[in-house]
């Protein structure tokens, strides 16, 4: 099938991979232009634009696409589809329309549940069993369309979103794929999802990140796995020369009880409002590596009782 592939970040590079790998006619790729990033802040092109480039597939990196000549632009691939995955951009009609089929989207949620921008991160944060991908035929409306596949995926516990951003990855190639060879073969169908529990999947904003320990331990480590690895949850400790920020990159409930905030034992349990969280692993500001609860404990010199703000 001739088709137009749009994405940006790592989650759309194996869907990608796999359309061209199955033979498709990638006629082009859109994704968003080169940012500025590292220590030099060069510009740097999306992971979707390098594989783009490996592949010899033209990419196009457009500001926007509501203006008549983007339509036009599009519109003169001749796509009988459209494949969208984490592009980052949203789709005007004129370009929902122009592919023979439509457009299909990869979304990161079993919809009606997670629409909007961060479905992964949102799922763990919420304490959800399960999640997803799903292909749905792309509306208008912020992720209102009808799907036509999805495949579910355990979340384990203290599960990090990134874990399950990975996981998610190779199932979603698979199902694209899957949809694409029962679009070509006028087997694919749609159903409209259910009007009831939809739920909206908010950008995540980086004043979501200090940790409040006055929440209940699942709550917080629910957060703090759901915030891994970006931006990352946080508190401030004083080690010895002023109040120094910290990530926590993985947590789990534990036994415990005591004032909210303040570290229990030598293994990196911290009370909580009702109960207590195991530090699984952390990051120093400024350090490269991570280190697990005991180590980072021992290394910052803390003893029980210390108050983690």
């Amino acid at each position: 099938m001739r088709v137009v592939f749009m994405g940006t970040p790592d989650f759309a590079v194996p869907t990608l991979a796999r359309l061209a790998q199955d033979g498709h006619d990638i006629v082009a790729v859109y994704t968003r232009a080169p940012a500025k990033a590292g220590r030099g802040m060069s510009l740097r092109p999306s992971p979707v634009h390098a594989l783009a480039d490996t592949l010899g597939v033209p990419v196009l990196t457009p500001a926007t696409l509501r203006t008549p000549e983007a339509a036009e632009t599009f519109a003169a691939h001749r796509a009988d589809v459209a494949v969208v995955v984490a592009y980052g951009m949203l789709l005007p009609q004129a370009i929902l329309d122009a592919p023979k089929h439509g457009c299909l989207n990869l979304h990161g949620s079993l919809l009606p549940r997670w629409r909007g921008a961060a479905p992964i991160q949102r799922a763990v944060m919420a304490g959800d069993a399960e999640s997803g991908v799903g292909v749905m035929r792309m509306e208008a409306g912020l992720d209102t369309g009808p799907v036509a596949l999805e495949a579910r995926l355990p979340i384990a516990p203290g599960m990090t979103a990134g874990a399950l951003h990975d996981a998610l990855m190779p199932v979603g190639a698979d199902l694209m794929a899957q949809a694409l060879a029962r679009l070509d073969a006028g087997t694919l169908t749609f159903t409209p999802q259910p009007e009831d529990g939809v739920v909206y999947a908010h950008k995540i904003t980086n004043d979501e990140a200090r940790i409040n320990w006055s929440k209940p331990a699942t709550e917080v480590a629910n957060r703090i796995n759901g915030l891994s690895p970006f931006p990352g949850a946080f508190f401030e400790v004083d080690l010895g020369k002023g109040p120094e920020r910290v990530k926590v990159l993985r947590a789990i409930p534990a036994a415990g009880a005591g004032e909210a905030g303040t570290l229990r034992d030598a293994e990196g349990i911290v009370a909580c409002g009702d109960g207590a969280v195991r530090l699984l692993e952390l990051r120093r500001a400024g350090k490269g590596g991570s280190a697990s609860g005991a180590e980072f404990v021992r290394g910052a010199r803390l003893t029980p009782g210390a108050r983690l703000g």
